[in-house]
């Protein structure tokens, strides 16, 4: 899963103040599951931004709509209708959603309302934890189910490095080591062989490396 989190209020008020009808896009996937950018946060961001601007004495007009993706053209098609009554959108996806928004109408700014963080799991009511960084070469089938790539401070494909103690990483006391976890994983596989071979560097060229990524299928394009 995306996570993402609101933009601070002022910077959100600071980047519409030009404009006086704005779309407010909400997303019905990622962000919605980490409390974001859903239809529920729509609504709050929206009543308190008419809130602010109507006590500077400058009312805006601000549009609800919450699409099931935002980074799925077939939806974005939804917005046609309402973009020309607005000045601007204000979009609470991810940073993939914004992008297509922005791509499909051109004319328009469309602006961030939540920074994009990373992809990962729910450890609890409010709590979400990174768990992978879309590198492009996954190594998880050799490490027992643990990314050394997201959850190692140092990245560290063939480790544990000197600075670990006590199961816990050297950058926060805090932090599970992940190569403690993934020693751990191993041995409850009973493939802690594992452990001792050595794993080749990665080809970083098949993560952020090379540039912007595609996924092509043949099979699926028409």
């Amino acid at each position: 899963m995306i996570t993402a989190e609101r933009k601070p209020m002022e910077e959100l008020i600071a980047s519409i103040s030009p404009y006086r009808r704005i779309l407010l896009a909400g997303c019905n996937e990622c962000v919605t599951v980490c409390a974001a950018g859903g239809r529920k946060e729509v609504g709050i961001l929206a009543s308190a931004l008419q809130m602010h601007f109507a006590k500077e004495g400058q009312p805006v007009e601000i549009q609800e709509v919450t699409l099931e993706r935002q980074c799925d053209p077939e939806y974005v098609e939804e917005l046609v209708p309402r973009i020309d009554q607005v000045d601007a959108v204000l979009s609470m996806a991810c940073g993939c959603g914004v992008q297509e928004v922005a791509r499909r109408f051109r004319e328009k700014p469309v602006l961030p309302a939540v920074n994009t963080k990373f992809m990962g799991a729910s450890e609890g009511q409010g709590l979400w934890a990174e768990r992978c960084q879309g590198c492009g070469d996954c190594v998880l089938g050799i490490t027992g189910g643990v990314c050394p790539i997201a959850r190692c401070s140092k990245q560290l494909l063939n480790g544990p490095c000197g600075g670990s103690t006590q199961g816990k990483c050297e950058v926060s006391p805090e932090m599970d080591c992940a190569w403690q976890l993934i020693w751990d994983r191993l041995k409850a596989l009973g493939m802690v062989e594992r452990y001792e071979e050595n794993i080749p560097a990665k080809d970083w060229r098949t993560g952020r490396g090379a540039g912007p990524r595609r996924i092509s299928r043949e099979d699926l394009a028409s």
